[in-house]
């Protein structure tokens, strides 16, 4: 069967894409991504080209460039490409400088395609990438999950050269006089994909000259236990993992005491918890509620009755506001900034009314931090924000995602959604009122 027949017929049994939809497609100038390209035009595919330039090889960098700008023009596909400063954002995230490279093409890989419209982006790893992939996570650390490889189709993600061996790939590109661009970092083995693709795997082709293909058929069947697995998993997850309004779990304490802490990983696997993380977890789970546990991208809280888990927020961060503001945001809430006479009291919680005239700016949003205390309003004397939270049964999750107002003078105006400081609340004497409303 000739490649673009088998290239077509492996999009359409795994339904990657419908022939209406438009396509971004990822272009490196490498011989993958290229043969990629080639292919969807040979099949009429709507496509657009998105290129990297992470700018890190220099004139190699932009000889890449060079070489998928002039091919797009060629063939009149629509070109994007964008320049990153990769070091930069490597040491400001404190990541590698291949993880950096990777977040940044993602993002803007979404961003574009949403930009243009396409409904898939796809990308050219092959089946050799597959098995790489699988022997990396091995060597980490890794459950049934990490043992499935590259999936073909991932949400809006699409891979279309997963039926192709590197070899494969290589006589191809040979075959159709593909331009393409070898990236000299693909030779150095000091990055650990690389060391398996160029050490590892040939000494099990030494042992096996199919290993490539007798992997890929293990990492089916790895596919299909995970499958099996999930069957009786999912409806046990469901039963244990009750859901609330803000899209968190809750799982009581005695029931997750009750499971094994094989059973355990299974049920938390979706959500990155290694298995000393739930070891831990269940050692204190009679402990003072409060302590956290975290994954790459989850928490686990340790409530009174409960464990408590949701993604990681962003982080909360400190936020000026100036006295011309009218309109500010702060993590997922929007406040509204008022200036009025009217000094007619609101009873929602989520509006504040403050004497104008006691303010010093500019003011500040930010988290609650130890030691906070402020004057309830209504109560005589001071209170320590801590023990307000307590009082009102707020989680350590829910309090660090309350904005906290702050006068220019350091005083807490207002814990929003919850309660003014008596300080600031409005009086007879009262001129001038900022309201801010939380939205």
């Amino acid at each position: 069967m000739e490649l673009l027949d088998r290239f077509k017929d492996y999009c359409v049994e795994n339904e990657l894409f419908a022939t209406s939809d438009k396509l971004l497609l990822a272009v490196s100038g490498g011989r993958d991504s290229m043969l990629m390209a080639t292919l969807f035009l040979k099949a009429q595919i709507n496509i657009e080209i998105a290129h990297c330039n992470f700018g890190l090889r220099g004139q190699e960098s932009d000889g890449d460039e060079a070489l998928v700008r002039d091919f797009a023009q060629r063939h009149k596909v629509p070109f994007h490409v964008k320049h990153f400063d990769t070091v930069s954002y490597a040491e400001m995230h404190k990541i590698s400088i291949q993880m950096a490279a990777r977040d940044l093409r993602y993002a803007w890989f979404e961003d574009l395609s949403r930009e243009l419209s396409c409904r898939y982006i796809a990308i050219a790893q092959h089946k050799n990438d597959h098995i790489e992939t699988v022997l990396l996570n091995l060597t980490r650390g890794t459950g049934l999950q990490g043992l499935q490889g590259i999936k073909s189709k991932r949400d809006n993600i699409i891979r279309p050269l997963l039926f192709l061996t590197a070899a494969e790939v290589t006589s191809a590109v040979e075959e159709l006089k593909v331009p393409f661009r070898d990236d000299s970092s693909n030779f150095s083995t000091k990055y650990a994909r690389n060391k398996i693709r160029l050490d590892i795997i040939p000494q099990f082709e030494s042992l096996n000259t199919d290993f490539i293909d007798t992997m890929d058929k293990n990492i089916q069947r790895f596919q299909e236990n995970y499958v099996l697995l999930q069957s009786f998993i999912d409806p046990l997850r469901s039963q244990l993992f009750e859901t609330d309004t803000e899209g968190r779990w809750k799982i009581k304490k005695e029931d997750l005491s009750r499971q094994n802490i094989s059973l355990l990983y299974a049920l938390f696997e979706p959500f990155g918890f290694s298995k000393r993380t739930l070891e831990d977890l269940i050692q204190t789970l009679e402990a003072e509620s409060g302590r956290i546990f975290e994954s790459k991208e989850y928490q686990l809280l340790l409530d009174r009755t409960y464990v408590l888990l949701k993604k990681k927020d962003r982080l909360a961060t400190e936020l000026e506001v100036s006295e011309d503001a009218t309109v500010i945001n702060w993590l997922d809430k929007t406040f509204e900034i008022l200036l009025s006479e009217h000094t007619e009291i609101c009873p929602d919680v989520q509006v504040a009314q403050i004497d104008y005239n006691r303010l010093i700016f500019p003011l500040k949003v930010r988290p609650w931090q130890e030691g906070d205390v402020f004057y309830p309003l209504g109560m005589r004397g001071k209170k320590k924000l801590s023990d307000y939270f307590v009082d009102r049964k707020i989680s350590l999750f829910d309090k660090k995602a309350i904005p906290i107002w702050v006068n220019g003078n350091g005083d807490i105006i207002w814990i929003s959604g919850y309660r003014l400081d008596d300080r600031y609340k409005i009086t007879d004497n009262t001129q001038k009122v900022l309201t801010l409303v939380c939205k």
